[in-house]
Order: structure tokens, then C-alpha cells, then sequence
């Protein structure tokens, strides 16, 4: 068994966000073509702690180098009042040729920038008009911190973050933290969730909300958001809008904004189509630029395997992570 800590992931990810990026970009053709396997997601839920969860997603992905595994993560929003990060995950991956562990791998950064590249690669395709010059983040935390890494990579004319928390406090820290590491930015903090959605026409909505809160009246016409958190949404502005999902089974469940549209709307023909069948060019679909766009990715657990595979790959090329024998029988 190989045990890679967090360490060593980030030093594998370091600076590889365009690697990442096509990782996940052939995942999702994966997907798309049905060489996967992807069953629902497993949610572990406490009878006095409502907000607390456990998730399994378990996941198969084929392809010329096949892969076996399941992310186990944790979220504790209660975590971020005591100065915890909300999230925390473990990857297992199997060998798919005789199904016994290979590899136990810290895995929150590895989800993080799945998603982070997920929602940037869907921000490249739903973009309307010229590159945007800004982006309106709402939701401070790890997971826009690593959305604006990658979305600058997608789009690099970005010159302006907009950023929106319910704590100002973070929302100040997250613009001096941020500005150390992309000075070409402009960070402004605003005090009122419309002023970040009306800001520009690409949103990121990070946050910790278990209910939906928001409408999307404030946006511009032709607004890109990113709706990585699932459940910040009203049932009207997801029905009036655009929508494009990682996979409709998996994001229309667990009371998701979606899941609450579909029970609203009696199906699911709001949805447009998959960020996978776009990457193919096989879905028709067409952007409307009058039109606000939204993009509610569920978080595949394929995505999970395919970065923590290239990841254990090159921790061995580099002889890293710590070899634990007798861990078998």
C-alpha cells in the first residue's frame, strides 16, 4: 500500500493546473461515451447534526489505462467557525486487476481542483461575447480560491475579482491572500451579495448553503454562473435559466436546487445538456447570450480517480509517499 500525504499531492499539483484541466476534460468525454461506471453517491448524515456529512463516491473509469477507487469526504460547516477547513477527504484506489487497495491518498486538493477545473472548463464554454475581464466570486473560501486559479487559466484576460461573503472579514482575507499570489488582479469586496452578482457576467456561487437563497434578478443579461455549491439557487431562477449539468441522475438528488426543480417542475427538461456532450460537440446545444447560463456540477467521483491515478503515477515516478508492507494479508 501506498500512502500519500497532502504534501506530496500538492507537489505533484503544483503548477500543473493545464494538466489538470485536460485531465478532467477527457474524464468527462469518458463519461459522455459511457466508459465509466458511477454509482450513486453515498451520504453519511448524523441525527443531532443535521448540516454534517460523510460522502462515498465510488467509480469506475475506463479508457487505455482503466481505474478503480472511491473518494471518502467530509463536510463539517461548523469547522470554518473554529479555524478548520470545512472539507477533508480520502481517496482508496483498487487495482482493476484483482480489486485489492494500491493506494490511500489525501484527497482535498485533489477535490477541490477537480472542481475548481470543472467549473472553469464550463466557464470557457458558456461564456458569451467578448473574454470577461472580471469575475464575481460569492463564497470565500478554499473552493473559490482554487475556481479563480483555474477560471484565470481558462480565461486569462481576467483582470478583476468581485468577492462576496457573509463574513466580511473572510472576504478581506481572501483578497489579501489571493493578491500575493495573482497581482495582476484587482480585488474588490462588496457588501452585499447583488453588488458581486451584478458585477460581471461570470459568477462563481462556493458556499456553505443548505437551502436555496438566491435569485439570479441581479445579473447581467447573458450571465455565466458557475452554481458549484448546488443548493444556493431558487427553483424559479434555475427554471428560467440555461442549464448545463455534470450528469443529470447524479445532481437531481439529495434536494440539490435541481433536484428541487425537477420535483417542482414534474421532469427534467429544464436541463440543456451535459458539460460532457459539449466537450464531445455532440448536445445542439446553442447559447442564448440574453439568456443567464448556469452550471450545477454534482462533482463526478471519475474526476476524483482520474487526478488521484495521475497523481499515485507520478509520486512513484518520484519515489514518493510512504510504502506500507503487511498492510494485506
Amino acid at each position: 500500500m501506498l500512502v500519500i500525504g497532502h504534501r506530496e499531492v500538492r507537489d505533484v499539483m503544483r503548477g500543473q493546473e493545464e494538466r489538470i484541466l485536460s485531465l478532467v476534460a477527457d474524464t468527462y468525454r469518458l463519461h459522455d461515451e459511457g466508459r465509466t461506471a458511477l454509482p450513486q453517491s453515498v451520504f453519511l448524515r448524523f441525527p443531532d447534526s443535521p448540516r454534517d456529512r460523510i460522502i462515498g463516491l465510488p467509480a469506475y473509469l475506463g479508457g487505455e489505462a482503466p481505474a478503480a477507487g472511491m473518494k471518502w469526504i467530509a463536510s463539517f460547516p461548523g469547522n470554518i467557525a473554529s479555524g478548520k477547513e470545512r472539507a477533508s477527504a480520502a481517496m482508496i484506489l483498487n487495482s482493476t486487476d484483482d480489486g485489492r487497495p494500491e493506494a490511500l491518498i489525501e484527497a482535498s486538493l485533489i477535490s477541490a481542483r477537480r472542481t475548481a477545473a470543472s467549473a472553469a472548463l464550463a466557464a470557457g464554454l458558456l461564456v458569451t461575447g467578448p473574454e470577461p475581464h472580471g469575475i464575481a466570486l460569492v463564497g470565500c473560501g478554499p473552493i473559490n480560491r482554487e475556481v479563480l486559479r483555474f477560471v484565470k487559466v481558462r480565461l486569462p484576460g481576467l483582470r478583476e475579482a468581485v468577492l462576496y461573503d457573509t463574513d466580511p472579514a473572510r472576504a478581506e482575507a481572501f483578497a489579501a491572500e489571493a493578491a500575493g499570489t495573482a497581482p495582476d488582479l484587482v480585488f474588490k469586496v462588496v457588501e452585499r451579495v447583488e453588488d458581486a452578482l451584478g458585477s460581471h457576467r461570470l459568477v462563481s456561487l462556493a458556499t456553505s448553503a443548505g437551502e436555496p437563497h438566491m435569485d439570479l434578478s441581479g445579473c447581467r443579461p447573458g450571465a455565466t454562473v458557475l452554481h458549484v455549491s448546488l443548493r444556493d439557487l431558487t427553483v424559479e431562477s434555475v427554471l428560467g435559466a440555461q442549464n448545463l449539468v455534470d450528469d443529470a441522475d447524479h445532481v437531481c438528488r439529495e434536494r440539490t436546487s435541481l433536484h428541487l426543480a425537477e420535483l417542482a417542475s414534474g421532469g427534467r427538461e429544464f436541463i440543456d445538456t451535459s458539460i460532457g456532450s459539449l466537450l464531445r460537440g455532440r448536445s445542439g446545444f446553442r447559447r442564448d447570450p440574453e439568456r443567464t447560463a448556469v452550471f450545477s456540477p454534482f462533482g463526478l467521483g471519475v474526476l476524483d480517480l482520474a487526478l488521484a491515478r495521475w497523481v499515485r503515477d507520478e509520486a512513484r515516478g518520484r519515489g514518493a509517499g510512504t510504502r506500507v508492507d503487511g498492510f494485506l494479508p
